[in-house]
């Protein structure tokens, strides 16, 4: 199983391993099928970016580090309730949110690593929900990373999961973090601090952020994880950004716009290189990442030319040249 561009499908080659789905959640095609090229089409018209497939150099990668789908699927839902709610001036669901903020708490907690599943895999309606989800899934590996309790991660998790609620009603991009801020104070079931996320995402430790430029210890942690995911996020889903470039550019603001301690928990809790992907090894070999064990940037990897798997955990002299 591996991750590709919707461009790059091979219908003679290759066959669906995770399901596609609509704007409304409706399943499109189920897992095990090949893409009909006028279906293919389609797909790309709805928003569909990213498939998940399996292939002759993919053959026995599990992918069993990925978020569980329905899961993820559950949990976007519980998000699109909540902006739907708050658009319409009805009741805000609390109840379905923190119940989508303990599902994501148990996924993170009893693996050692889980891998969002990509939102460029969904129509172009259910992104902005789906962005949501992976950013406090990814939170939620910092904050594990970083030693966080249950209570610490809960707050995290609220706070990033309603961190662009703010768009619903803001007039300008800008306004959007004050906006969720108010929201999300108003409601007594959740911690101001996870109203702060929301306030201060797009904040930088520089003072060059926005909405209000605050610096240093003003700009809290669990926001500047929200706002480490939050680029991260972006910069894959939105930017196409290969994960080990996205890696690079979250790196390159250690210090600067995030503290170093966050910055290197992020690099401690996500992989570069997630499995199914291909690369080039120092000594010209390709090869593909087939799972992640101890280490989230020294993966085991499977040679193409002969099939030997290698974890670079154990192998320290073997070396990642780029994708392939």
């Amino acid at each position: 199983m591996r991750f590709i561009p919707i461009t790059e499908y091979n219908e003679q080659a290759m066959m669906l391993a995770q399901p596609v789905y609509d704007n409304k959640r409706r399943m499109l095609l189920a897992a095990n099928n090949t893409i009909h090229p006028r279906y293919l089409e389609k797909l790309i018209q709805v928003g569909i970016k990213q498939l998940i497939i399996e292939d002759a150099e993919s053959k026995g990668i599990t992918l069993e580090e990925m978020m569980d789908m329905p899961t993820w699927m559950d949990v976007i839902d519980n998000v699109q309730e909540a902006y739907a709610a708050v658009k319409a001036k009805k009741a805000f669901p609390i109840r379905n949110v923190l119940t989508g903020v303990s599902r994501l708490i148990r996924e993170v907690q009893s693996r050692p690593v889980v891998i969002p599943v990509p939102s460029r895999t969904l129509a172009e309606e259910l992104k902005p929900y789906a962005h949501a989800v992976n950013v406090a899934l990814l939170a939620l590996q910092v904050g594990k990373a970083l030693g966080y309790n249950d209570l610490m991660l809960r707050d995290l998790a609220v706070g990033c999961l309603l961190h662009d609620i703010g768009k619903v009603t803001a007039q300008q991009e800008t306004g959007h973090p004050e906006a969720g801020f108010n929201l999300i104070r108003g409601i007594r079931e959740f911690s101001l601090l996870s109203a702060h996320i929301a306030y201060q995402h797009h904040e930088t430790l520089d003072g060059h952020g926005y909405p209000r430029g605050i610096s240093g210890a003003t700009f809290h942690e669990y926001a500047q994880i929200c706002g480490v995911c939050n680029l991260y996020e972006n910069l894959i889903s939105v930017q196409d950004a290969a994960p080990h470039d996205a890696m690079e550019r979250i790196m390159a603001t250690s210090s600067i716009n995030y503290n170093a301690d966050v910055v290197k928990a992020f690099v401690r809790a996500v992989p570069s290189y997630p499995p199914g992907t291909k690369i080039r090894m120092q000594t010209g070999d390709n090869a593909i990442v087939t799972k992640i064990t101890d280490h989230m940037q020294r993966p085991v990897v499977r040679y193409l030319t002969t099939g030997q798997e290698v974890s670079l955990a154990d192998n320290p002299t073997l070396m990642i040249a780029g994708c392939c």
